[in-house]
């Protein structure tokens, strides 16, 4: 993905305490031709797996979710971190902290949406510490759901993500790699 890797290293900022911003292509303003292109890295790199659903939080998972799960031609979930009133009384809700929120968000699922026997790929944009993505794998055990692959569109390995992940024994795919970010610089496998 030398695309996404130009776009990080000429775009991305690096705020200090491991804040890497994307927001001009990825997290707040969405490029769709690279996202289209990720998208589709993802679903070749996941095909064998067999998915049948694309499961994300919301909001800045929602774009590489939606395209993988476009070209994969499932549907994709997103969590949501505040109930509507049009959710069910019952719902799946699991806690995570969240780095750039600063605090503890909760995400939550429908129960109409995702049940018991899907296969189900997580995509997100990032994967620093993982705490996001456990919280969705929580999401998906508990609808009785199988965990199949996860997916990211930008690692950050010095936070230790894929080693917490590793756990549930599934394949971990990142289109890019950041491997430092010290002293303000953002350097890429």
């Amino acid at each position: 993905m030398d695309a996404l890797k130009e776009r990080i290293l000429r775009e991305g900022r690096n705020l200090g305490n491991g804040i890497l911003k994307v927001d001009s292509f990825l997290n707040h303003q969405v490029d769709p031709a690279l996202l289209d292109e990720c998208g589709r890295e993802l679903a070749a790199r996941f095909t064998s797996v067999g998915a049948t659903k694309v499961l994300t939080a919301e909001i800045s998972g929602i774009a590489p979710a939606f395209t993988t799960a476009m070209h994969l031609g499932v549907p994709v979930v997103y969590a949501r971190k505040t109930r509507p009133v049009t959710m069910p009384y019952q719902v799946f809700l699991t806690l995570a902290p969240s780095h750039t929120k600063g605090h503890t968000i909760e995400l939550i699922i429908s129960p109409e949406y995702l049940s018991h026997g899907e296969r189900v790929l997580i995509v997100d944009d990032f994967l620093a510490s993982g705490q996001t993505i456990l919280g969705l794998a929580r999401l998906a055990q508990a609808a009785g759901s199988t965990i199949v692959g996860i997916g990211a569109v930008i690692e950050k390995v010095m936070e230790g993500g894929r080693e917490r992940l590793a756990t549930l024994g599934v394949p971990i795919v990142a289109l890019a790699v950041v491997t430092d970010m010290s002293g303000g610089k953002i350097v890429l496998a």
